[in-house]
């Protein structure tokens, strides 16, 4: 018995994690969300699909897409034309400017004036353009990003809807046990009021009786709890009702195992992967905008300025239309340019050692995922037959203690081996979905 709590328990804490994260926004979700209470018929692939489109982390890493779009096309506009106006009006007051010209004082009226400018200017260089394509890398590694967060919601998503089916599925098999041993009970106390059989049996049996109670009570809050989490994962209501229509045993299929283990490894369609080679992309644009440092700036602008003078006179020396061309070069900076390109190109070689390196990883890791995968539902399939056994020898069990050839003890012990052979198989159940989510989210499936 100490066993089966034990693994109940464990059973437990592993749904109560996959919650935890998000279990502080859940009342807050139920009342921006209230027209949501009622039920959700849902498929594995209904549920993983409605999570994806009512995640807020999804809609968030959605938004960092958006948002790095928005940051590129701030990038290239700082190399396109941009155009300003500007109008003024200026009041002298009446004053009077005094020039001394060949030692003679001339007096120059000041008018008003008001005036229209209008500027147009572009400017460019090689480190404006590189930053651009900067940007679209940026922009990659953010969807990446996004797919990650999908995938790994999706895998949340199976494990939490398995897990309940797991746990209704042994919940089932409890409930067939303690029908059995009651009827054991029944028949025992029979015995004992016609003299045929010791009242201790009979209190024992009771003891069994109360011992699957506690046992099956405790299944339905582990159940509930793992509704919850999934719940919590749909980001629905905790008064929505969940009908889960999936089959564990066509989720848990050899077809799909094998179909799992058959598809080859492309280390480029991992995600993990994929990151690095971007970041190892994004070094080599560091580098040529490091070299770009030494590189010309260019930038023309042109100039129309309309005056209008109140008054007569004064003095005019504004022109009406100005074109300005100006190239800037960098001559020296006592080593500061030299310096950031070499930086630039450790940072390289740092990254591409680190893609080298990961890609031998992964290969390594692909065989590991697929011999833990390989495993699980090698235990898996051990423990299904394991627990026909368990209740075709508890069966035996007891039909012989119901006609006087077995000992109590012989069925007590048919009876904790079939509920321990329940509970060994909900968690060969649990780490077969784990492995396949595991490789999945690996493979990019």
């Amino acid at each position: 018995m100490r066993k089966i709590l034990f693994c109940i328990t464990a059973l437990l804490f592993s749904a109560a994690t996959m919650a935890v994260d998000n279990v502080m926004s859940a009342t807050k979700r139920i009342v921006e969300h209230p027209e949501l209470v009622g039920s959700l018929t849902l498929s594995l692939a209904d549920a993983q699909d409605y999570a994806v489109g009512r995640n807020r982390s999804l809609k968030n890493a959605s938004l960092a897409v958006q948002e790095a779009y928005a940051t590129r096309w701030q990038t290239i506009a700082a190399m396109l034309p941009s155009v300003d106006a500007t109008g003024s009006y200026t009041n002298y007051c009446n004053y009077s400017a005094s020039m001394n010209m060949m030692g003679n004082a001339v007096n120059i009226s000041m008018p008003n004036v008001a005036a229209f400018s209008l500027t147009a200017a572009v400017g460019i260089n090689g480190q404006g353009v590189v930053g651009a394509l900067l940007q679209n890398i940026a922009i990659d590694m953010k969807k990446i990003a996004l797919e990650q967060s999908e995938t790994e919601l999706r895998g949340n998503v199976m494990s939490a809807y398995v897990s309940v089916l797991a746990l209704q599925s042994i919940s089932n098999l409890l409930d067939s046990s303690l029908n059995n041993v009651e009827e054991l009970e029944r028949m025992t106390r029979s015995a004992v009021d016609v003299g045929a059989a010791e009242r201790t049996t009979a209190d024992q049996i009771h003891v069994r009786v109360n011992a699957l109670k506690t046992t099956i009570n405790t299944q339905q809050r582990t159940i509930e709890l793992a509704l919850n989490s999934l719940k919590v994962l749909l980001d629905v209501p905790a008064e929505t009702e969940l009908i889960l229509t999936e089959n564990i045993d066509d989720l848990l299929s050899p077809e799909s195992v094998l179909n799992l283990l058959s598809e080859n490894f492309n280390i480029h369609n991992n995600l993990n992967y994929q990151l690095l080679e971007k970041n190892t992309r994004l070094a080599e644009r560091n580098v040529h905008m490091a070299g770009w440092a030494y590189g010309p700036t260019v930038s023309l602008a042109y100039n129309y300025t309309k005056q209008h003078y109140f008054e007569d006179g004064g003095m005019r020396m504004t022109p009406p239309n100005l074109v300005q061309l100006n190239v800037s070069m960098p001559l020296w900076s006592s080593g500061k340019r030299a310096a950031g390109v070499v930086e630039k190109k450790i940072a390289l070689r740092r990254a591409q050692n680190t893609l080298s390196e990961t890609g031998d990883q992964l290969a390594i890791q692909y065989r590991q995922l697929r011999y833990d995968l390989t495993n699980a539902y090698e235990t898996y399939v051990n423990e299904r037959d394991n627990i026909i056994v368990a209740q075709r020898v508890f069966a035996s069990a007891t039909e012989k203690f119901r006609y006087g050839t077995n000992s109590n003890l012989e069925l007590t012990n048919a009876s904790n081996d079939l509920i321990s052979a329940q509970t060994t198989y909900v968690q060969a159940m649990l780490n077969l979905v784990n492995a396949q989510v595991e490789l999945k989210k690996f493979l990019n499936n």
